[in-house]
């Protein structure tokens, strides 16, 4: 009988990297960084003071260590904090407007991961958001939950169109003072999912996000 593989040592199945267009900005964590990202998602001026009051509270923190799990000391300002694949020319500058406007590579990496976007925005049941490395790419069955009051969309599409109800409950399970990663998280976050389903609402299918990173060298943080 020949011996198993242990799973810790096995190659990362998922592990391929894309080849497309990207707009990747430069390593490294700073103020300037965070007003960055905040410029590049089109964000209102009380989500870039909530990000850099953030960011200085995460500058009086220590990296918190763990019992029993070692790993190299993570050098932060050696990550690219931003990563967004690249639309059809007509759309860079503003985002994509619906799955018809992504690389076509990128649908196929969806679908190398069982995660058909395509074949998703035709069926019924389970409504999908996916996050490619920092932008929300697709999210899919928005005007059927919209019917019932269920608002299903990226994190950066709800502050832009939903900014009462971000603000009310942003940080609000878990404040960016309540750790050092939560911190982190709040200062750089890039997108992830919002969800808001009405008292008394039953939602009418399941709802499913998927974050895949893609850029080398790159960190995704999601804001769920």
């Amino acid at each position: 009988m020949s011996a198993k593989i242990p799973y810790a040592q096995k190659e990362y199945k998922y592990g391929f990297e894309t080849q497309i267009d990207a707009d990747t900005i430069e390593k490294g964590l700073n103020e300037d960084v965070i007003r960055l990202i905040s410029s590049k998602k089109k964000e209102p001026e009380w989500m870039l003071e909530y990000r850099l009051k953030a960011y200085e509270y995460w500058k009086t923190l220590d990296e918190p260590t763990w019992a029993n799990v070692h790993y190299p000391k993570v050098d932060f300002q050696d990550v690219r904090y931003y990563s967004a694949p690249k639309s059809k020319e007509e759309q860079q500058q503003e985002g994509p407007k619906s799955l018809d406007d992504l690389d076509p590579e990128l649908l196929k990496t969806f679908e190398k991961l069982g995660i058909p976007l395509a074949e998703q925005k035709r069926i019924s049941g389970v409504a999908v958001d996916a996050v490619f490395d920092s932008v929300s790419v697709g999210t899919t069955h928005q005007e059927i939950l919209e019917e019932q009051g269920v608002i299903f969309c990226s994190i950066s599409e709800a502050i832009q169109e939903h900014p009462e109800l971000v603000r009310k409950y942003f940080g609000s399970v878990v404040p960016y003072k309540d750790n050092f990663y939560a911190a982190l998280n709040a200062a750089v976050f890039t997108d992830g999912s919002f969800c808001y389903i009405p008292k008394g609402v039953k939602c009418p299918m399941e709802l499913s996000t998927y974050f895949r990173i893609n850029e080398a060298g790159t960190g995704q943080f999601e804001r769920t």
